[in-house]
């Protein structure tokens, strides 16, 4: 059997455990298994993490990625795109993908709730929830089909109850901009192109003090769960059902803790 030299043992070994955003499709190469992953956008801090642990267990395994809003990987899956897992942040959607016969039956493996944030200047005065409602706030959110948008809804929904009965129409007619994933509003918060944006609890931690975080209300909270299922036209299952198992095991559960998502609901 031939040995590698020195220089291609190398390049083998810094490509295991690299990863990559875009939508390129899994395959092999030089005895190398690629694994792609479309994966919800809040997922694109703590899945590359993920992935180079994994490689590191599984020698000739690459993972890259394709981060978008979970609705748009739904329909990428739908119209045939290659993939070989799919990572969403909706259980409603991993429902829908396996009744489709697109992935086999999902598995929860995260839930993560909604903040809201403000610039760290906070130039609207935005004290708590109920200061969405001030004429003037702009106030950006995801779309209506996104996950996190979904969510957002739901939460203002519920604080009605505590606001009074106009407080979300009051609050939906703030907005200025439906983005198509919770970085569109962490980005526009950021840049002070908005007074106030909801986005997921892992991506205010993640910035750190590039935001600041208002707390909901507990009784007003909507838990998002995240579902993973390896996509049954996949060329590479078996490494798939690897990479979804390992997601679901001790590492990857430290890690999405470190990341601050929270667990499944038990079975």
């Amino acid at each position: 059997m031939r040995c590698l030299s020195s220089a291609a043992l190398v390049a083998a070994l810094l490509a295991v455990g690299a990863t990559a955003c875009g939508g390129a499709a899994s395959g092999s190469q030089d005895g190398l298994t690629t694994l792609t992953v479309l994966s919800a956008a809040s997922l694109d801090r703590v899945f590359p993490e993920m992935a180079t642990e994994f490689s590191k267990a599984h020698p000739g395994v690459t993972v890259r990625f394709s981060f978008a809003g979970t609705d748009a990987l739904v329909a990428q899956i739908e119209q045939g795109s290659p993939g070989d897992i799919f990572a969403g942040a909706s259980a409603k959607y991993g429902d829908q993908l396996f009744e489709e016969r697109f992935v086999d039956r999902p598995r929860a493996f995260a839930t993560n709730r909604l903040v809201v944030i403000v610039p760290p200047a906070n130039p609207a005065g935005i004290a708590s929830p109920e200061d969405l409602s001030k004429p003037g706030i702009k106030l950006v959110v995801g779309a209506e089909t996104v996950p996190a948008g979904i969510y957002t809804r739901k939460v203002l929904a519920n604080l009605d109850a505590l606001y009074g009965p106009s407080y979300s129409q009051a609050v939906l007619a703030n907005i200025v901009s439906d983005e198509d994933n919770v970085e569109g509003v962490l980005t526009k918060v950021r840049l002070g192109e908005a007074d106030a944006g909801f986005v997921y609890l892992t991506d205010a931690e993640a910035v750190g003090g590039a935001v600041r975080a208002v707390q909901l209300p507990s009784e007003a909270q909507a838990v998002a769960t995240y579902p993973i299922a390896v996509i049954r036209s996949s060329a590479h299952r078996a490494a798939a059902r690897r990479f979804e198992s390992f997601v679901l095991g001790p590492i990857g559960r430290r890690l999405l803790a470190d990341a601050g998502f929270g667990p499944p609901a038990a079975a």
